[in-house]
Formats: structure tokens, sequence, C-alpha cells
């Protein structure tokens, strides 16, 4: 084709119309591109100026004329499934279906434009949703809209010209030394006391608590190895890779905690023993459906061993919801402990060794952190203290 051709059309007071060569389909029938301008000649002359340098350098791409709803679908179909673990997956079809959808999905996706976007997130903010829901929902779409357009369906992406509220850090919570001791102190005589104990101790997440399985730990050097994370979704539980690379981990453990997981493994065995049948996972997975092994589960007397460290009565992974409302907050009241997340006692671990002197670089394996940049960020509240006891150090030596 040769170089494109386009033309002004007056459609009233303010209104123009452009309209733009594009060539021959494949009927050799004539294809334009068409654009309504609304303000002055000199607007509509720069649309055209605009549109025509695109053609000619070729990176112009034919606005689509599907709805943002119908695009979000099948990016979701074939961009996203796969490529992200089940729990990022489930989060991003809830945010779509929640907050996108509703407001902008009946939108061509052509039509997007800035103040759009910026719209539905003002109306976020005013029903009072947090910032850090408002970012990840714009997030979400900038994401959804940047494949797009490597896609060739729009030509620029709409979400990276808007305002985004700030996001204020949460204060973190944790558990000072005496607390945490009084918390140990609570953990024995709580059903998953040992659960918390070790939670408390190795700075591990939740989830790749909950995915240890016995084989992980070394009873001989008292150590623990981090090799999976147990995550649920609506389709029941899995088990996924840790976070990063660097989560997959070494963790060595007080010799108390070691002690107490030893009695843990013996009262679980004499569980194992009380059930009228029990059942090898990685032995007698072939042996059945998966519709069978749900039926043998409702069974309270059948024991499905899967090998978990920390397992239900009949074998199944725990359920975080439920220790958290049935046993962790309950202690925490009973021992007149303030009120923490679980996820808090991975963070009491990590402050309590970066006040004690612990070198970060330590912590920071021992959390399975990316990088120590990480840590130090996330802990920095801890700094100024060791920057004191530096100085007392330095003092010492040197005067």
């Amino acid at each position: 084709m040769g170089r494109s051709i386009g033309q002004i059309i007056n459609r009233g007071k303010d209104k123009w119309l452009v309209r733009i060569f594009l060539g021959y389909d494949e009927n050799g029938k004539r294809k334009y591109h068409n654009k309504t301008i609304y303000g002055s000649k000199k607007d509509a002359e720069k649309y055209k100026i605009e549109k025509l340098n695109e053609i000619n350098k070729g990176i112009f791409v034919e606005p689509a004329n599907i709805t943002l709803k119908e695009y979000l679908d099948e990016w979701i179909k074939t961009s996203l499934k796969g490529r992200v673990k089940a729990t990022t997956y489930q989060s991003y079809v809830k945010i779509i279906e929640l907050y996108i959808k509703p407001v902008l999905g009946d939108y061509k996706i052509s039509k997007l434009n800035p103040l759009l976007i910026q719209d539905m997130l003002t109306n976020m903010m005013n029903k009072n949703l947090s910032a850090r829901t408002i970012r990840y929902t714009h997030t979400i779409l900038k994401n959804a809209l940047n494949q797009a357009v490597k896609w060739q369906i729009i030509s620029n992406n709409p979400c990276n010209n808007v305002d985004l509220p700030k996001q204020t850090k949460q204060e973190m919570k944790v558990l000072t030394p005496e607390q945490a001791k009084k918390f140990l102190e609570a953990c024995v005589y709580n059903r998953w006391g040992i659960l918390f104990e070790v939670l408390l101790t190795s700075g591990m997440r939740p989830g790749e608590a909950l995915g240890l399985k016995w084989e992980d730990i070394d009873f001989k050097n008292n150590r623990i190895y981090v090799k999976r994370n147990l995550t649920r979704t609506n389709d029941g539980w899995k088990l996924e890779e840790p976070k990063t690379p660097r989560s997959r981990r070494t963790i060595p453990l007080p010799k108390e905690v070691m002690k107490s997981l030893k009695e843990h493994k013996k009262n679980q065995t004499e569980e194992k023993l009380k059930a009228k049948e029990t059942l090898n996972y990685d032995k007698d997975k072939d042996k059945f459906k998966p519709e069978e092994w749900q039926e043998k589960l409702k069974d309270p007397k059948v024991y499905i061993d899967y090998g978990f460290v920390f397992a239900a009565q009949n074998g199944s992974p725990l359920d975080m919801r439920k220790v958290v409302e049935r046993y962790f907050k309950p202690l925490l009241k009973e021992a007149n402990l303030p009120d923490i997340r679980l996820y808090d006692l991975r963070h009491t671990c990590a402050t309590l060794l970066l006040a004690a002197g612990e070198n970060p670089k330590v912590v920071s394996e021992r959390l399975g952190h990316a990088n120590i940049t990480l840590t130090l960020d996330t802990y920095s509240h801890v700094l100024p203290d060791m920057q004191k006891e530096a100085a007392a150090k330095l003092e010492e030596m040197l005067f």
C-alpha cells in the first residue's frame, strides 16, 4: 500500500470526522479508519497527523470492537491461567469480578481512557476501600491491558496515566521477648501449640509450615528443610514450590522445639493406630480415583497418611483459618497477649533475632527473603537500636 491519505469532514459545530484510507481488504473493498473529534479543526488535524504517522511507521492499531468484559475473559483463559500460582489466579479473578467488570466491563476496549479508569479508582476510594486494594485493582487491569497492547488490540495502555492513592505501611505487630516467652509457655497446653512454636522459632511462612512432611525433619541435626508451600483454593488444597528460589532453605531449630516435635510425632502415630483403616497416600494413590478418596475421607475412622507434620484427625493438611479461629486467637486471649496475626510470629522471630544483634544476612536466609535489602527494609524499625549498640561498641574499643 502507498502512503495513507487522510481527510477531515465537518459534521456540525465543533464536530469533525477524521477519515483515513487504510488500503483494501481481501475482497478488494476499501478500508477506512473513522474517528469523530469534538473540538476545533486544529484538534482534528492533530489527530489526523498522529494517526498518519503511526500508519506510516507501522505501529497503528485499528481500534478493537470487543468489550473490556469480553477481553478480560479471554485474557484470563489464555494468558493468566497457568502463568501464575493458583492463589494469585483466584485473587485476580475475584478483583476483576468485584471491581472492574461492574464499572468498565461494558465499554469497548478501544474506548477506555485514563479518565474512565481514574473515575473507577476514585469511586473505590469513596467507598473506603483500602489503598492496597485500589492499587492492586489498578495493577491487575494494567497487566491485562499491557497484554492487549502486545496483541495489538489497543495501541497504548490507558492505565499508565492515572493517580493512585498512597499506600500507608501498616504498623508491624510483634511480641516482646517477655511476651514471646509467655506465648511459648501457653503453647504447651494448646492442641496446635507445637505449630505455633515452630512458626515463632523458625520464622517460616504459615503455608511453608503446613507443607512440612516428616521427611523434612532432621532430628539428628536439629533442623528442618523447607521444600514446599501449601495453599488452599476453591477446589481444595495443593502443594506448590516455595515463594522464591531462596525460600528453599534449611532452618536450625532450638533443641526444645525439636523435642516437642518428637512428642508430636508420637501422638500423631497413636492417632493413626486408632483409625480402623490407614491409607498411605504415596503408596495407595494408584488404587483409588479422586472421588473415592473424598468418599473415604467422609469416614472419621479412616486416616489418609499424606506424611504431613501438621495434619487433621483424618491425615489431611490443616485448614489455617480454622486453626486461627479455634486455637491461635483463644490462646492469645487466655494468655492476655496482644491480638496479632499468625503471620506476625514470623515478624516476631526476625525482630527478636535482629534486636539480639544477629547478622541481618543470617536473618534474611532464615526467613527465605529474596535478598537482604528486603529484610532491612521490612525490619528497619529495629535498626536504630542496632546502630546505637554499634556506636557503644566502637566507643568501648576506641575510647
